[in-house]
């Protein structure tokens, strides 16, 4: 199946990019998320590629390939549906969803490196007020994170860390900000490294759930 599969009622989290590559970090805060907000389970977006970044990623195949063997755990699904459903932007996605998966509560997740520009995505304010939020801190992230625009302009909607698992059951816009262990992996510094090679076209995607 093309798409992974979900229950009415379950709720999944969503954590989004480009993974290019995916590493440890990434597999931590999902583990972090799921333990935290109370997630039946969480889907990887493997997204075509980024907005915001002007150099595209490694090809599709590539990175879902990368992604599936740093994330294995029965409750995580890497997927590249994005690219199936046609969606850009995190917004289009979110909305492409909720019709597909009638019945299902989607959690957005993400570091408070994204939290700290949200402000920048395409339609971020629709974004919020769709789904809730997970915020998962990485290093050097926090105060900026907790500084910014998107921070200020929904406090009223924070749910604190140790209420966190009410999250996955609250009505938007509602966001928590969790401090976790914390990892300094990076896909930037990994590439910077040489420890991830981007061919230089892209292939079509294939087949994950």
């Amino acid at each position: 199946m093309g798409c992974p599969t979900a229950r009415t009622g379950q709720v999944i989290g969503l954590l989004g990019g480009s993974f290019d590559p995916a590493h440890d970090g990434h597999a931590h805060i999902t583990r972090e998320a799921l333990k935290r907000f109370g997630l039946d389970a969480v889907w990887w977006l493997v997204s075509p590629g980024n907005p915001l970044k002007e150099r595209g990623p490694a090809p599709l195949k590539v990175r879902m390939a990368r992604a599936r063997a740093v994330m294995q755990h029965p409750r995580v699904c890497v997927t590249d549906i994005e690219a199936r459903l046609g969606t850009r932007y995190t917004a289009q996605t979110l909305q492409a969803l909720a019709h597909r998966y009638c019945g299902v509560r989607f959690v957005w997740l993400m570091g408070a490196d994204n939290l700290a520009q949200l402000h920048l995505w395409q339609d971020w304010r629709a974004i919020v007020e769709q789904v809730p939020i997970g915020v998962v801190a990485r290093p050097g992230d926090r105060i900026s994170a907790r500084m910014s625009p998107a921070a200020r302009l929904y406090r009223r909607y924070r749910i604190s860390g140790r209420a966190a698992q009410l999250l996955g059951r609250a009505q938007a816009p509602a966001w928590s900000f969790v401090n976790v262990p914390m990892r300094p992996h990076s896909s930037t510094a990994i590439r910077d490294r040489g420890g991830w090679n981007r061919p230089k076209h892209q292939s079509s995607p294939e087949n994950t759930c």
